[in-house]
């Protein structure tokens, strides 16, 4: 599945020792106090980039995919991005899988209206794991956090095929959550590793392609296993799929850090440290009580805006104050721990310095919010109104994939040959704007579905422009050393817009879909209003063109059109957001060496 604002809270670190460590910018490094320049950086790069030898001035995990692009072969640099193309193509299906079959599986545990509780929860967790993630690559290296995150994932597709009820299910995606966006971003670590930024976006857009056929496979598995097998076996498949997939990539950048310490391009670190001192060290590195008290805090302060209508008071029930005002307590409380008290902060102050960083994450971040405003819902939507079947309401759900895959190839090409990028966000903008405004018109009852899919298909355009040309951006603001940081960093604001995008959708399903259903509904059908609005499968055995059925349906058409223009109304900030992003040219930026795409 795809990604308020990707959450910043970059802080520096004191020494010129830990600022190593934490990938942070050393005094050495530092530019002056104005905006990056690409071109000095370009010209102060390129000797170091010419020189083919690591530099001892980085973070282990650095220096170590330095010295894997110095020493590997063209052949082993095509088979890297072959297996990413296949870790893609698995992610993609599973996860259209999942979206397809999630309404279900909470409808079984009768909480089809909870539907957004795991997203806020997974979401605002997995937030806080991208820095520690980041961290974990720059320090241990590249293939360890792929295979943590690895393990993850396959942990939670594990649970999700054996749990028997809504509690371990969440608990479920949220490893799930944790192992596959930690997974996508290791991998687009290692592609920016391996490919020059003037060829990135054709990379990104290369390895983002399996989207093109899993659109319309995944749809159609994911009917296959409900309707013949089970939702159970949808995820059971992939636990045994995907780890078999992702084992080469780790075992090619195991292989070949072992090759270039034999060739003496990298050499061993010997540590005199105890266990104690090990694990300790770790606890201080990846901010271990920071982590714990933002995701905590944003899950506590996020939840009780999709739960205080099933509240026995609702917004004046004491736990659903309690809980917005220690969600909020907690996040202050992490603000100040991060800027005062600890001792490797979370993240880096400076970064923030640069207006393209802060642009990139802010509209990353406006995207994401917008997108989940409505998105949820929407194959439910479908089923009921526009009686699609699981399958049909797939496409229509994955025009994204398609459009994003076909359309990021020309993109990647188009940025590739003028070196520029933010030309495209003019066009992309104001036709995701419009696009988004036409949705709130056709998004009831009594519409066309092609309608549907035309609208998806402009936000489509917009949307995978918006997510290639913020990545790009980001990572054309700094060096090789902070490649994982800044990336971290639109994760974890992306992913905290990931969870506020859900929450804004589960606040206004809550105060009026089930409204609607009481104002709606037959006097004689009332008796059933808990279960139909938590039951999709209830919702559908209702025969098409019948009373309640059209009730229903004028129901999810009047909560909609207000996710809708709750979406629009916020990402009308992309257009600020756009000025702020600096027209830099990536042909002048070298960031990597070695034999690199």
């Amino acid at each position: 599945m795809k990604v308020f604002s990707r959450f910043r809270s970059i802080v520096l670190r004191s020494s010129d020792d830990t600022a190593k460590t934490n990938g942070s910018i050393t005094e050495e490094k530092q530019l002056p106090q104005k905006e990056f320049d690409a071109d000095s950086v370009a010209a102060s790069e390129k000797n170091s980039a010419t020189e083919e030898q690591v530099d001892d001035n980085v973070q282990k995990g650095v220096q170590a995919v330095e010295a894997v692009t110095l020493t590997w072969s063209k052949k082993t640099l095509i088979a890297v991005f072959i297996n990413i193309w296949f870790l893609y193509f698995v992610n993609a299906f599973q996860s259209s899988i999942l979206y397809n079959l999630l309404p279900y599986v909470t409808s079984e545990f009768s909480t089809h209206s909870l539907l957004n509780v795991i997203y806020i929860v997974a979401s605002a967790i997995s937030a806080a794991i991208y820095i520690p993630l980041a961290k974990v690559l720059d320090l241990w290296g590249r293939a360890e956090g792929f295979l943590i995150m690895v393990t993850f994932a396959t942990l939670g597709l594990v649970m999700m095929a054996a749990c028997n009820n809504l509690p371990t299910f969440c608990a479920a995606y949220v490893f799930y959550s944790i192992g596959f966006g930690g997974m996508i971003f290791s991998v687009d670590v290692i592609t920016a590793d391996a490919s020059k930024l003037k060829n990135r976006g054709l990379a990104f857009a290369f390895t983002s392609s399996p989207y093109i056929i899993t659109a319309f496979a995944g749809a159609k598995a994911s009917e296959g296993f409900y309707e013949n097998i089970s939702w159970r076996w949808g995820f059971g498949a992939f636990s045994i799929i995907f780890p078999v997939v992702a084992a080469p990539l780790y075992f090619i950048l195991k292989f070949n850090i072992r090759k270039a310490e034999k060739q003496g391009v990298l050499h061993k670190e010997k540590s005199d440290k105890t266990i104690f001192q090990t694990v300790w060290y770790y606890f201080i590195e990846f901010d271990v009580i920071g982590v714990f008290v933002f995701s905590a805090g944003l899950t506590v302060f996020l939840l009780p805006f999709t739960i205080a209508d099933s509240a026995p008071n609702g917004w004046e029930t004491p736990y659903i104050i309690a809980m917005i005002v220690v969600g909020f307590i907690m996040l202050f409380i992490f603000i100040f721990y991060e800027v005062y008290i600890a001792p490797v902060p979370l993240l880096n102050w400076k970064l923030l310095r640069d207006r393209t960083v802060i642009g990139a994450c802010l509209l990353n971040a406006t995207y994401q919010i917008s997108y989940y405003c409505w998105f949820n819902y929407f194959t439910s939507f479908l089923q009921v109104v526009n009686d699609l079947t699981i399958s049909e309401s797939g496409y229509v759900g994955n025009t994204f994939d398609v459009v994003s895959g076909l359309l990021l190839l020309g993109v990647g090409f188009l940025i590739r040959k003028t070196g520029r990028f933010k030309w495209l966000l003019y066009i992309a903008v104001p036709i995701y704007i419009f696009a988004q405004g036409l949705m709130i018109y056709f998004r009831r009852p009594n519409q066309s579905v092609g309608y549907l899919v035309m609208c998806q298909v402009f936000t489509s355009i917009g949307g995978s422009i918006f997510i290639i040309v913020v990545q790009l951006a980001i990572l054309a603001a700094v060096d090789h050393q902070h490649v994982a940081a800044t990336l971290g960093l639109l994760s974890v604001v992306g992913t905290v817009g990931n969870a506020v995008g859900p929450t804004i959708c589960g606040a206004i399903w809550t105060n009026t879909f089930q409204p609607a259903l009481i104002r709606l509904l037959p006097t004689s059908e009332l008796e059933n209003l808990d279960l139909i609005y938590e039951d999709l499968s209830t919702q559908l055995s209702y025969e098409v063109g019948s009373e309640t059925r059209l009730a229903i349906q004028e129901a999810y058409g009047y909560a909609q059109t207000r996710m809708l223009a709750a979406g629009t109304g916020i990402m009308g900030l992309a257009i600020i957001w756009t000025f702020l992003i600096r027209d830099i040219d990536l042909k002048k930026v070298s960031q990597v060496k070695g034999t690199v795409f």
